[in-house]
């Protein structure tokens, strides 16, 4: 296992990479960065597999603009992790909504890291 600080630059840059498909992420990528079993469920409380979030992402024609912070990582055995952090899009207009608590179960493959399950839940609004 990594030492936790590096562990955790690994896990959040890998996270940040699925918040820009398209940009930062071909469907190459996003394939490899999903496992097999990924499940996710969204902030709306909506179910996603793996399928469907592939579809969705390679369907964007412009990805919105998350900005995300507060990131941790727990180390739950040597090949699963788990990242927290807070998300939220921003606006053109600099507005910041659809706020959220997220966690991501990371595991780790032969090939790197996988994402294997991912949850968001709203967030009450900052003042």
């Amino acid at each position: 296992m990594l030492p936790m600080h590096a562990l955790l630059d690994e896990l959040r840059a890998l996270e940040v990479e699925l918040h820009h498909p398209g940009v930062r992420c071909n469907p190459a990528r996003l394939e490899a960065l999903l496992h097999p079993g990924f499940h996710e469920v969204g902030r709306s409380g909506s179910r996603y597999d793996r399928a469907t979030l592939l579809r969705y992402l390679g369907s964007l024609q412009q990805p919105a603009q998350v900005e995300s912070g507060n990131f941790a990582v727990h180390a739950l055995a040597d090949n699963c992790a788990l990242l927290t952090y807070t998300s939220a899009h921003r606006e053109a207009d600099g507005t910041l909504l659809h706020r959220a608590l997220r966690s991501s179960v990371w595991l780790k493959a032969p090939a790197g890291w996988q994402l294997f399950y991912h949850q968001g839940t709203p967030a009450p609004a900052e003042p």
